[in-house]
């Protein structure tokens, strides 16, 4: 299939044209534009305003570099770019454009210029003026620093009042709340330096603003973020019209790295050995529209043999039992158990004795998660509540709490984990950045947090649930927050749950998630526009979320594949390039499985070993089989796959865009 030629899906009656970038991202637009750029001995990528990948040799020495605009309820505001230039060169570049950040909250425009001179120094400047009053929370650039060259190493650097020194955490550092500011990793600087893992040294210098450092793998993101309008004045700040913004970074890089193997533009997938423990639990949430499943709905989501779906019961209000009748209902429909999410007001003795006398109910319970309304993770006292009022009922149900909220909440403020059977957390990928790049990027936060809660949490499981593509809500806002716009998508709605983006986005974040150790699993929810397949009725905004009645979407078949592995062996599974292609494989005796993912929009080459001796079967989900996919599920997954020859115990294999691959290898 050709890039942007049209397809025609059919279901229900309804047919509707999708193009290419639709089936790969839910919009019909191409990728940004990504121009190669030199500095002297430093490579990178201009990217919609963004410079990206920055990298002497092998070594990235920064992920990201961008101006961010953040109104006073921490929304990112993006910028509309103008009057772009370029000059590149072989060894230099001036880039320059003007940009507009407008919004019902916040109307800014700024001018920027981006120099990289032939000696590696890399200069970036923004100078913006406020259009009119307004409240914000931060104006400026912000640097992303990867974890892989980052982690544990030493830095030093120079603050108004202070030269501090240390090392970067390994384990995922708390951002501490202390006399109602929060503290960044280190004093706010006008410059720093990084001693890096393979001898070079990053400088950064700052003008017109301090910068601090946060640890952004709190909310799941793939990096250290160093901001600027340092958070320990406090939030939000007022601007006025005319009210100017300055801010100059400089980046120079000492030092040469330690020789080692060209990177290849092949993606080297290394089978590992086995982790011992097959996948864990995984379920979905209920759906948050009211429909309820059809039979069909059930049909295709029994195939799934999911272990649960999450219920959230808000027990000052939800005192009619609606949603618990309706989570049963749909429990028993799938033959699973139900992860029963309780929040709770100060009258939780009331609510929860009150909520007993409906039990037990006609399904297991897997797990109940107690969150009080307005804390950020459960108290002890809310947990011993729930033990006195359910467990009489439901005996050898697991007592769980942890957070409703990012990791960062129960990071800042650990609860008390001997009162627990399990500490739970919610992950999303657009706490910060919303791209295709930034969120392949923020896949690798999450194997961290797993890791970094176990250090705290023992041997307690690490329940993450739910995991979204967008956040369901915004916990920082101070103020309302604005209904959309008429045919605008709600702000937890992401237009790519649809496509084959959400497919290979979801193999990457269960591989992080199972290989770290994660007990439980809680993706999405059953149907809708935040679920694996359209309901029935359709979507009520089909020009903007591109799906239509009964769709199948391509996330589906993802668990559906992990339905299939999911009583078999974990292995490790580790890629030379994270960023493009990741995976996900287990093993028996006799074979092994895997779900081979590309997460960019070029075609990747991939070789994997060592897969043994035999043959290997392929079913491959891309733009070309996407609405058979859709429409035709079953007829999808039980044709015949493709073998492919192996050849001293690898398999070379072609990506198309976004597209994920089943792998069955049998030995022998």
């Amino acid at each position: 299939m050709k890039e942007g030629e049209n397809h025609m899906a059919s279901g229900n009656g309804d047919r509707r044209s999708l193009t290419a970038y639709e089936l790969w991202y839910g919009r019909d637009e191409p990728p940004p534009d990504r121009t190669s750029l030199r500095a002297g001995p430093l490579s990178a990528l201009w990217e919609g305003g963004d410079l990206r990948g920055v990298r002497l040799a092998d070594v990235e020495i920064l992920r990201r570099v961008y101006v961010s605009a953040r109104d006073e309820n921490w929304d990112t505001i993006p910028a509309r770019l103008t009057n772009l230039s370029t000059d590149v060169r072989n060894d230099r570049f001036i880039i320059t454009y003007d940009a507009e950040t407008s919004s019902r909250n916040l109307e800014l425009r700024w001018h920027a210029v981006l120099a990289g001179a032939s000696d590696g120094t890399i200069t970036l400047s923004m100078d913006g003026q406020a259009i009119r009053d307004f409240r914000y929370c931060r104006i400026g650039f912000c640097l992303l620093h990867p974890l892989a060259e980052y982690c544990g190493q030493p830095y030093t650097g120079i603050g108004p009042d202070v030269l501090i020194s240390g090392n970067l955490p390994t384990c995922v550092a708390p951002q501490r709340y202390e006399g109602g500011f929060y503290l960044p990793l280190f004093p706010s600087v006008s410059s720093f330096t990084v001693s890096l893992k393979n001898g070079i040294e990053a400088n950064f210098a700052f003008e017109g603003d301090l910068f601090e450092m946060e640890d952004q793998r709190n909310w799941t993101d793939g990096s250290f973020k160093t901001y600027c309008t340092p958070l320990s004045l406090g939030y939000p700040f007022q601007a006025h019209a005319g009210q100017s913004f300055k801010q100059r970074v400089t980046l120079t890089v000492q030092g040469r790295p330690a020789q080692g193997t060209a990177r290849s533009s092949t993606v080297q997938l290394h089978v590992g050995p086995s982790l011992g423990r097959p996948l864990p639990q995984i379920g979905l949430g209920v759906a948050s529209h009211e429909d309820a499943l059809s039979s069909h709905d059930a049909e295709m989501l029994g195939r799934l043999r999911l272990d649960h779906l999450r219920a959230d019961l808000h027990l000052a209000k939800d005192g009619d039992g609606w949603q618990l009748a309706r989570a049963e209902r749909e429990c028993s429909m799938l033959n699973c158990g139900l992860e029963l999410a309780l929040f709770v007001t100060d009258d939780a003795d009331r609510q929860l004795h009150s909520l007993a006398s409906r039990f037990p109910l006609a399904v297991p319970i897997s797990r109940v998660l107690v969150f009080h309304e307005t804390e950020p993770t459960t108290a002890a006292k809310w947990v011993a509540i729930a033990r006195r009022a359910l467990l009489p009922r439901i005996p050898d149900v697991p007592i769980c709490g942890g957070t409703n909220l990012n990791f960062a909440e129960i990071n800042r403020f650990r609860p008390e984990i001997s009162e627990l059977d399990g500490v739970a957390y919610s992950i999303n990928p657009q706490v910060h950045s919303f791209d295709e790049r930034s969120l392949v990027e923020n896949l690798e936060g999450q194997r961290d947090t797993v890791i970094s809660a176990q250090a705290f949490c023992g041997k307690q499981p690490i329940i993450v649930s739910p995991i979204t593509l967008k956040p369901r809500f915004n916990p920082d806002a101070i103020g309302p927050e604005a209904p959309p716009l008429p045919g605008e998508l709600p702000t937890a709605v992401d237009a790519r749950q649809m496509s084959l983006f959400a497919a290979a986005w979801t193999v990457g974040s269960i591989k992080q998630l199972v290989e770290a150790g994660a007990s439980s699993l809680t993706f999405y929810e059953t149907t809708g526009w935040r679920g694996l397949k359209e309901t029935d009725g359709g979507c009520p905004l089909p020009d903007v979320f591109r799906s239509f009645p009964d769709m199948v979407f391509p996330v589906y078949h993802v668990f559906a594949d992990v339905a299939d592995l999911r009583d078999k062996e974990l292995v490790t599974c580790n890629s030379s390039d994270p960023l493009k292609i990741q995976a996900l494989a287990v093993q028996t005796g006799e074979s092994l499985h895997m779900l081979v993912a590309n997460l960019t929009d070029e075609p990747q080459q991939c070789a994997i070993a060592p897969v043994g001796a035999g043959r290997a079967l392929v079913r491959t989900l891309d733009a070309s089989r996407a609405l058979q996919a859709m429409t035709h599920a079953e007829e999808f997954r039980f044709e015949a796959k493709v073998e492919i020859p192996v050849t001293d115990s690898a398999l070379a294999i072609t990506l198309q865009p976004y597209s994920t691959l089943r792998i069955d290898c049998a030995w022998g």
